[in-house]
């Protein structure tokens, strides 16, 4: 068995389905792909800070329901966007596990790589210049972190346009 851990940001579409299994094309065991995707918090934890740290005119005061529902609601908003994923894949006749991450994406695809013995990581983002530059995005920290070829592709372009770029 071939196992490919993927890190998505968001949503996967057609092409991006299409191109992850392209890459895997000439491999003869089964492929498993084990895709995870991080649940964005942030928001609602920017909301809870600015208002602890007395920034009310800026952020509505709201009952601590508040931000647990936000919270729920952004989970299940994750949960829809990582089984439209695997269902791409599957619809491919594809075998895939799903897991969302609540904590550092990247200590969660070390646990996963770990986990599953994973052969290749593949990680699909949004093109992030400034943290690219810096070596701070997703995949220059997992390159330093795990010892497995890891691959970068940019989310919703062929590899023709990821080249021009």
């Amino acid at each position: 068995m071939y196992n490919v851990a993927l890190l998505v940001e968001r949503k996967l579409i057609d092409i991006d389905a299409d191109q992850i299994l392209a890459l895997h094309e000439g491999v003869d065991d089964q492929v498993t792909y084990h895709m995870i995707l991080p649940v964005d918090s942030s928001p609602a934890a920017l909301s809870i800070s600015m208002t602890a740290f007395g920034g009310a005119q800026f952020v509505p005061m709201e009952e601590p329901a508040a931000y647990d529902r936000i919270e729920d609601e952004m989970r299940q908003e994750a949960q829809e966007e990582l089984d439209a994923s695997a269902a791409l894949l599957t619809e491919r006749g594809q075998t895939v596990t799903t897991k969302l991450v609540e904590y550092d994406p990247i200590d969660a695809l070390s646990d996963l790589v770990k986990e599953q013995s994973c052969d290749e990581v593949i990680i699909l983002t949004e093109s992030h210049v400034v943290r690219e530059f810096l070596h701070l995005d997703w995949t220059s920290r997992a390159r330093r972190k795990l010892d497995v070829p890891t691959l970068h592709l940019l989310e919703h372009l062929s590899f023709d346009e990821q080249a021009e770029m």
